[in-house]
């Protein structure tokens, strides 16, 4: 059954809407087919029904620039967009066809057109193509077959059969995979009812912005058994539950992807009655790679999906083996062998695995110490003071941090954050000087792309110079300078 904010359809009547919406989707004889709306049933019947066809769907965030949509678009070569908002479209160069012969049936989306398209080469397979904004802002196309994706959903059902999960409420973007195949998907083919309200009524606003009291009143109000969270998310609820609000009950699994969580705030999580538990994925793999169960212990992002193989390399960067993705928009095909993911990693005697970070962040301290930003930084983001944090160290003594701090905190609060988060960090990997940030990282401050990942040159760019005047002045030591 899905279910949104005013309507619930059960299996069958899904499908009469899944083939009606199809009906439209062959009739305007496009190969790709563009998906821009926010949740809601719709989005999942428009899902279901341009891949029934044999159609290829290219899902775009709303919260998208229209430079960004016009590059996904032109990139695949979409020649029909499904959309909510008809004036969008139009900035698009797309025209709106005239509702076909059951709209009652196609809900509250439009299909739009346009005249001409260059139709792009796909790789063998390709069913849906996903776009990530990337670290310099410009989007990069991800194809994914029906297979890999299928797999997916398969492993995590089968991973989460034994919580006995009959509610999901979707609290992320459709548009985004973690969303699309570890909640929808995966509630879709466990047959359990999966609630799909507009984003504004979970809290979720933009690439980032997040009403914890909204979320929690969409919470009372389905009490589901299942939640995909981003850390900042979980980190908002912890906080306000810490501070009285009611957790209501019933979760099962509450599920944190999308960046390095602290463990110590998975365990603060836990002891509010909030079974949160941090996974691991990559749009590489159709989402979901490893996940922890609520019986696990915080500190590892879980076991791989049985459908995977996890390999470390002698760099310690962790190798996937298993179904490949088909390839990338305009890019040769991939190679043969495993997926270098990036990432730095290692399994443990329990055969958990741990991410500890990119190795293109990786640091060097001066004293020969290898150190993964994302390790300090999830222990300061644990911090209800914390909002945004970068951590640089090159070649210094000591690491450094640049802190946007949540609300008009004063700076005895944020160093009582960083000393905090310290003494859960090894020597080599504590913060030794932190300043705070003028502003907050955002894409229209250049520091962050738009759907919220932080641009660690960019920061740098602009603090950098502060930083290496506090080495100078300091002779490496630990000191905090505010700003």
């Amino acid at each position: 059954m899905l279910i949104d904010s005013h309507r619930s359809f059960d299996a069958a009547a899904i499908a009469v809407r899944v083939q009606a919406m199809a009906a439209r989707v062959r009739a305007t004889g496009a190969t790709v087919v563009a998906l821009l709306a926010d949740n809601g049933i719709d989005w999942l019947v428009a899902d279901r029904a341009v891949q029934s066809c044999g159609r290829v769907l290219l899902p775009l965030p709303t919260f998208f620039t229209d430079a960004q949509c016009r590059h996904a678009l032109d990139a695949a070569g979409a020649g029909a967009l499904l959309s909510d908002d008809g004036s969008r479209a139009a900035r698009l160069g797309f025209s709106a066809l005239p509702d076909g012969p059951a709209p009652e049936l196609t809900g509250t989306l439009s299909m739009h057109v346009r005249a001409s398209v260059q139709p792009a080469v796909l790789p063998e397979a390709t069913c849906k193509i996903t776009f990530t904004s990337g670290t310099t802002g410009q989007p990069k196309g991800v194809c994914l077959s029906a297979s890999q994706l299928a797999a997916v959903t398969g492993s995590l059902v089968a991973v989460g059969q034994a919580l006995g999960i009959g509610r999901h409420l979707c609290m992320l973007p459709l548009a985004v995979l973690l969303e699309n195949v570890a909640g929808a998907d995966a509630a879709w083919l466990a047959g359990v009812q999966c609630i799909v309200p507009p984003l504004n009524e979970v809290g979720l606003s933009g690439s980032s912005q997040f009403d914890v009291r909204a979320a929690l009143a969409a919470l009372h109000r389905w009490r589901p058994e299942s939640i995909i969270l981003l850390p900042q998310m979980l980190t908002a609820l912890v906080v306000a539950a810490e501070a009285g609000a009611t957790v209501p009950p019933g979760l099962k699994l509450v599920a944190v992807g999308g960046a390095r969580v602290s463990a110590d705030l998975i365990a603060r999580a836990r002891a509010l009655g909030i079974p949160a538990c941090e996974g691991y994925g990559l749009s590489e793999a159709g989402s979901v790679v490893a996940l922890n169960l609520p019986s696990d212990p915080p500190g590892a992002v879980g076991r791989v999906l049985p459908h995977l193989r996890v390999e470390v390399a002698g760099d310690g960067e962790i190798l996937l083996h298993g179904i490949r993705l088909p390839g990338y928009l305009g890019a040769p095909a991939p190679d043969a062998g495993p997926l270098h993911t990036g990432d730095l990693g290692h399994i443990d005697g329990d055969g958990r695995l741990h991410v500890t970070g990119r190795i293109k962040h990786q640091i060097i301290t001066g004293f020969g110490r290898n150190v993964a930003p994302e390790w300090p930084e999830a222990e300061l983001l644990a911090s209800p003071a914390v909002a945004q944090v970068v951590v640089f160290g090159e070649a210094r003594p000591g690491l450094s941090a640049v802190i946007v701090p949540r609300g008009p905190l004063a700076d005895d609060a944020l160093d009582a954050a960083v000393q905090a988060a310290n003494r859960r960090l090894p020597d080599y990997a504590r913060i030794g000087h932190w300043l705070r940030a003028d502003q907050p990282f955002t894409a229209a401050s250049g520091l962050a792309t738009d759907n919220g990942r932080i641009r660690r040159d960019a920061v740098w760019a602009v603090y950098g110079e502060r930083l290496d005047q506090i080495y100078a002045s300091t002779n490496g030591e630990p000191e905090h300078v505010l700003l």
